[in-house]
């Protein structure tokens, strides 16, 4: 008869580590805090921040998370992520399961573009820490791309010819450059990728929220795969809201377009079975 494994306590809880929290009867601790003096005196920002980074935000880094985090909050129900926030709460699931739904379309094309356009910055940094000069490796990196028929995230927007949330985000970069760690290297490569830009296409492409909002978490230092963890926070604000307008609202098994906008069928015109088909 074979013996029953010996099991190890110390392996049994080092199954799941973490460094975030720490529980116990009558104790709740967040990164070593404990949660009772964090209520009440500690924003939703600062609680973000915390979670991610181990300690809390100096006020210039909170002001610039919550101003990208703000920024990115909704744009508008033309938007797929937003669409399917509503058609789903027309259609008796829960809030999130409506939720779910439209968090689950934001991708690399539909919200991942921060990220992308993040990844490009620090590529550039890494050519300019190799010893190339900031222009050079943003033209090279810019004209790379275009050649190869690639998307430049983070510039051009095909709603807004001038995306106004970008000016004011790269504003509040500028005002709070020298303080805190924000060295303004990331606005001054987002700026260098833009005059590359165009220079490329002889007219220009101005940034978008997703560049400046890449400049915002460069500056801050978070790796490029957390931004667009950012963002779907971020926008999970704005799905929310519709969702529960639409459901307020009412409505039963709404699609893409009203019943009276009808799609266009582009296949064969009416056939039939033949008996030797059978």
């Amino acid at each position: 008869m074979t013996a029953a494994p010996t099991v190890d306590p110390a392996a049994l809880a080092d199954w799941w580590r973490t460094g975030i929290i720490q529980i116990a009867p009558g104790e709740i601790r967040m990164r070593g805090y404990p949660i009772e003096e964090l209520i009440g005196r500690v924003g939703f920002c600062d609680m973000i921040w915390l979670m991610l980074r181990g300690d809390l935000p100096t006020p210039q880094q909170r002001s610039l998370l919550e101003a990208a985090l703000v920024a990115a909050v909704d744009h508008g129900p033309q938007a797929p992520s937003i669409a399917i926030a509503r058609m789903a709460m027309t259609c008796g699931v829960g809030i999130n399961n409506v939720m779910a739904s439209a968090i689950n379309a934001l991708g690399d094309v539909h919200g991942g573009a921060g990220q992308q356009c993040l990844e490009l910055y620090q590529k550039i940094a890494a050519c300019e820490d190799a010893g190339a000069s900031l222009s050079e490796a943003a033209r090279i990196e810019v004209n790379r791309r275009l050649e190869a028929k690639e998307h430049i995230p983070g510039f051009g927007h095909r709603f807004h010819g001038v995306d106004p949330r970008a000016g004011r985000l790269l504003d509040l970069v500028r005002d709070t450059t020298g303080r805190d760690g924000v060295a303004g290297r990331f606005k001054g490569i987002g700026e260098a990728v833009g005059a590359a830009l165009a220079g490329a296409k002889g007219k220009p492409v101005p940034m978008n929220i997703d560049g400046a909002t890449a400049v915002i978490y460069g500056e801050l230092g978070f790796p490029a795969s957390l931004a667009r963890g950012l963002f779907v926070l971020s926008r999970s604000v704005g799905i929310l809201a519709h969702a529960w307008e639409q459901r307020e609202q009412g409505g039963r098994i709404k699609g893409p377009m009203p019943r009276t906008v009808p799609y266009r069928y582009d296949g064969p015109a009416l056939r039939h079975l033949r008996e030797t088909d059978r």
